[in-house]
């Protein structure tokens, strides 16, 4: 499999001179850095060319790195049946680039690039309907950046009196709790609650 991926590599190289930044064979995959500008020549290069026919689309999902300039990650994942291989496929893009929808290429990303826009905030152009998809209306944010609050902004409940959904600005219901981290099996300097019950020898 390594000596095919290799070869796979070294070929793509030859055919996209200028179009792969970077080939890396790592753990038994390949992976290659392309440009938001060149997505679409590539992808369908790997979908049409004979010696890959990576006719299937797995996945497209997002990575954020906020010390970055480039902060996301935008990777696609592919598989060729006939071959037997798959191929991960990189780009890098910020909040004001876009990146070309490979809907045109691939029909069944459509899905995945309106999921990697609503959990990432990554613009997709010459998408068909690019919406949220598992975030609600109206959500602010994209809940899988790094800089997104744990608690979210807004919690949504069901008000029985009112019969319809209510936004309320997310209240925290006790305080935060402070842990000391001591093993339970090393002991403590000081007695747990219940413990003082605890007969002594």
């Amino acid at each position: 499999m390594a000596a095919s991926l290799s070869e796979l590599s070294t070929y793509l190289g030859e055919k996209l001179i200028g179009r792969v930044n970077d080939a890396v064979l790592a753990y038994g995959e390949l992976t290659i850095q392309v440009e938001p500008r060149d997505l679409i020549e590539v992808m369908t290069f790997l979908r049409d060319d004979q010696r890959c026919q990576f006719i299937s689309i797995i996945d497209v999902s997002g990575a954020d790195y906020p010390s970055r300039a480039r902060r996301f990650d935008v990777v696609y994942h592919l598989l060729s049946p006939k071959q037997n291989v798959r191929i991960r496929v990189k780009l890098q893009a910020d909040e004001e680039t876009v990146v070309p929808s490979l809907t045109a290429v691939y029909p069944g990303a459509d899905w995945f690039e309106r999921e990697t826009y609503d959990l990432y905030g990554v613009l997709f152009s010459g998408h068909p309907d690019l919406r949220r998809i598992l975030t609600d209306y109206g959500f602010d944010g994209h809940p899988l950046r790094k800089d997104f609050p744990l608690t979210g902004f807004v919690e949504v409940r069901y008000d029985d009196e009112a019969k319809r959904v209510i936004y309320e600005p997310v209240e925290l219901k006790q305080e935060f709790r402070n842990f000391d981290f001591l093993s339970p099996w090393e002991g403590t300097d000081y007695v747990l609650p219940g413990d003082e019950k605890a007969k002594t020898n």
